[in-house]
């Protein structure tokens, strides 16, 4: 008698195992079925260690937080044993995600950092327990949820990257004019058009970005560490810079050949083709010139800027 597992449960641990995430097997079963069943899916490789309730009893809690990373095997376990597992991977630094659905699960699904009950066979003392409730009970669907999460996680960062480092040129552009004594490089109607427009479209559609193709070949990210660690702030601070000056050189450019009005619309024009560009260099860490369909969408992109002008100039002739 055989309870196999679930179809594409195997493929699932082989994935979170490229994305850093350690998949343990606790069950009340039989050392050798679990182990017959870890091997199956992949859980058990060479090197791990399969482990009984009645040995981890005779394990202090200081030698079992020392080598717990060995462990991915724990049979005939009890409530207690499940609580010092889970204490155990924490103390490591890990975050634990717990799976149950008896009652005698209520009391790691309470001590993890994310304890998960089963939806469908779960008991109510395990769902009460639990921080999320996994309608389908399947193993499959926790693996998406983490796909999801990181992309929600890097979707915000990448609008936050934008907002802020173009706002950062705009403020240079502006301030800095102001410093050097010359007249604002942007009137107040075309700063709100770059807030409102240029500004706010491209982070709603970065924030809408579909997951990176290697997101879950990632190791996780460092629950400790903020938004902005691994250098961020110098990053937007660069860029916001550059934005600024760019905006700055065409306003000086225009007005040295044409006039301030010119000088306004060229910055302007400048500042909104930077703000863009910007956004497709945040969409990932790769050159954009690299981006599939970049010069495609850069094509498109012209012609549609170019027939809106003309369309513009003929509506502002007298004959038109």
């Amino acid at each position: 008698m055989i309870d196999p597992p679930r179809e594409g449960v195997k493929n699932a641990i082989a994935v979170c195992r490229k994305a850093g995430i350690k998949t343990v097997m606790i069950t009340g079963d039989h050392i050798a079925t679990a182990k017959a069943i870890a091997k199956e899916l992949g859980i058990l490789k060479m090197r791990d260690i399969a482990i009984t309730g009645e040995e981890l009893d005779r394990i202090n809690q200081k030698d079992l937080e020392k080598n717990i990373m060995n462990y991915s095997v724990f049979a005939r376990v009890s409530p207690e044993h499940k609580v010092r597992i889970v204490k155990a991977f924490q103390a490591n630094g890990n975050v634990v995600a717990m799976t149950g659905d008896g009652v005698n699960d209520a009391p790691a699904l309470k001590n993890a950092d994310i304890g998960v009950a089963m939806g469908k066979n779960g008991t109510d003392v395990a769902k009460n327990a639990a921080d999320m409730i996994l309608a389908d009970d399947n193993f499959v669907t926790i693996v998406k949820a983490i796909k999801q999460g990181r992309n929600i996680y890097d979707n915000i960062k990448k609008a936050i990257h934008f907002l802020i480092s173009t706002n950062i040129g705009e403020i240079v552009a502006i301030f800095v004019g102001l410093l050097i004594g010359v007249k604002s490089p942007l009137l107040a109607i075309q700063l709100l058009w770059i807030n409102l427009i240029t500004d706010s479209l491209p982070a709603i559609a970065l924030g809408l970005e579909k997951p990176d193709d290697d997101i879950m070949n990632r190791k996780p990210i460092d629950s400790k560490k903020g938004l902005f660690a691994d250098g961020l702030w110098g990053k937007i601070c660069v860029e916001g810079i550059m934005i600024g000056m760019l905006t700055l050189f065409a306003f000086n450019l225009g007005i040295k050949l044409y006039g301030i009005e010119i000088g306004r619309t060229m910055a302007f024009v400048c500042l909104g083709m930077s703000e863009l560009f910007h956004s497709f260099n945040i969409k990932s860490g790769e050159s954009i010139f690299k981006k599939r369909n970049f010069w495609k969408q850069i094509c498109y992109w012209s012609i549609s800027a170019w027939y809106i002008s003309s369309n513009y100039s003929c509506c502002n002739k007298s004959n038109c």
